[in-house]
């Protein structure tokens, strides 16, 4: 009797085997099918993300030879009004750092037939442009003024110059269309590693429930199912988590690709605002001599020298506030710097009398620029004071999990809408009525520039917190005792 059931059971035991032997080769199949596309999803990624680098530097290149041929005109010009030998020592040189940089554009677009053409038409003007200032050169050398024939030149010159720069923007300009095309294939191909995720979670939750099924059906091969069903579990849940990872750092991407952006934008504004501003300088010096000093109008003189130097500032400011900095870094305990930054907004929260809870959870050493770390921690720590009523509350915290530092500066102020979320990060936004919007730009700034990240949540009415975090792989001190 014991041999008949034996008998009779071998079949099920084997056709639950072949069931779940069935069901996790098609699971594998689909895990495969998952990391092939999620693969190819990434190498899609990265070429693209070369490509938008090589549009970037194609970009700040072509700012830079507009650059260079301003201050050769802008050192031509000089040199005519004050026949200072070192403005025409600069104009050389700066001719010749623009023939470098038009070389240098042409082998980055020597693929691109309407580009090719472009740098050509550049090149042939340039000629053009070089000859009528040597000639201009040579006929006030030999004058030793500036003649109808030389006014003549320049305005030749000016019209040339300004057909340069209509090149130069136009290459500019296919370029950005370039990079929007490029940045619009990214956040493709970021979807499709979304969907993938969300396929892989699917797949593991039906392998998970099949087990399910399984085991109720017989408890022996529930026994080999489970065994079987934890190994893919791991392994899909290591790669829903590189997933996980992977669109985190496409997130990181675009938020560097903003911050790039901004940098563009700032050095196009400083470019766009400051030649005006010498020419603006250079007329007035040339009108003091026109003037007795101590007259009405000195005082417009230093009106206009005062409003130009203070726009000049600005602009430095917005540029500081978007490009790498030079950082001298050392050793520090990230809790002692957050210390200090307290101690210098001492006074504000004394003045509101602001509770302050702090949890430091880390007590590793980073590599920092202590002064400039200490001015982003300020800069958030005052923004937090200035967010709250009285009485209210700021919150810091730090905490190590899995190689990151994390830390934490928190309030219960009047929080921020999605939109003013959206623009936390750009030059000049501020709700702040005497603000000036560059301090969390130059937050970002430092931030990015020690390999950090910082990010922002918030609620209207609730509060704000700022999160900021370190890869301790890439820049990790000692642990202090």
């Amino acid at each position: 009797m014991a041999e008949n059931n034996l008998v009779c059971e071998s079949p099920a035991v084997r056709n639950n085997a072949n069931r779940v032997r069935s069901g996790f080769i098609a699971a594998f199949i689909l895990l495969l099918f998952s990391n092939v596309l999620t693969y190819l999803s990434t190498l899609k990624v990265e070429e693209q993300s070369v490509m938008v680098n090589k549009t970037n530097q194609l970009i700040h290149d072509l700012d830079n030879l507009v650059a260079y041929l301003t201050r050769a005109e802008s050192s031509f010009q000089r040199y005519l009004i004050d026949k200072d030998t070192p403005n025409l020592d600069l104009f050389f040189s700066s001719i010749r750092k623009v023939d470098s940089m038009v070389e240098l554009v042409s082998g980055q677009v020597a693929g691109n037939v309407e580009q090719v053409e472009n740098i050509s038409d550049i090149k042939q003007t340039l000629i053009t442009v070089v000859a009528s200032f040597e000639k201009s050169i040579q006929l006030y050398k030999s004058s030793g003024a500036i003649t109808d024939e030389i006014a003549a030149e320049s305005r030749n010159v000016t019209e040339l110059m300004s057909g340069l720069e209509n090149n130069v923007f136009e290459m500019q300009n296919i370029e950005r269309d370039l990079l929007d095309r490029r940045s619009d294939s990214i956040s493709s191909y970021a979807g499709l590693i979304k969907r993938t995720n969300v396929f892989s979670l699917l797949v593991a939750i039906l392998v998970t429930l099949y087990s399910i099924v399984v085991y109720n059906e017989e408890n022996k091969a529930r026994k080999r199912a489970d065994s079987e069903a934890a190994e893919f579990r791991s392994q899909l849940e290591k790669r829903i988590e590189q997933l996980a990872e992977l669109n985190t750092e496409l997130i990181d991407l675009r938020s560097m690709e903003k911050y790039s952006a901004t940098g563009r934008i700032a050095r196009t504004i400083a470019h766009e605002v400051r030649n005006p501003l010498t020419n603006i300088n250079l007329a007035i010096e040339q009108l003091r001599g026109e003037y007795p000093e101590g007259g009405d109008a000195e005082i417009f003189f230093d009106m206009v020298k005062r409003n130009s130097d203070r726009i000049n500032k600005l602009v430095s400011d917005l540029l500081n506030s978007t490009r790498p900095t030079q950082l001298n870094k050392q050793p520090f305990r990230i809790d002692e710097l957050l210390q200090m930054s307290l101690k210098e907004a001492g006074d504000r929260v004394m003045l509101k009398h602001i509770l302050i809870k702090t949890e430091f959870n880390s007590t590793e050493q980073i590599d920092v620029d202590v002064d400039k770390m200490k001015i982003a921690f300020l800069n958030l720590i005052v923004n937090a004071i200035e967010a709250m009523p009285e009485s209210g509350v700021l919150w810091i915290t730090t905490e190590s999990d899995n190689e990151k530092l994390i830390i934490q500066i928190a309030d219960n102020g009047k929080g921020m809408s999605d939109e003013q979320k959206s623009r936390l990060f750009e030059p000049f936004f501020t709700t702040k009525k005497q603000g000036n919007g560059l301090g969390l730009a130059n937050t970002q700034n430092i931030i990015v520039n020690h390999n950090g990240i910082i990010k922002a949540e918030s609620e209207e009415g609730v509060g704000t917190t700022f999160t900021i975090v370190f890869d301790l792989n890439k820049d990790k001190g000692t642990t202090a005792s």
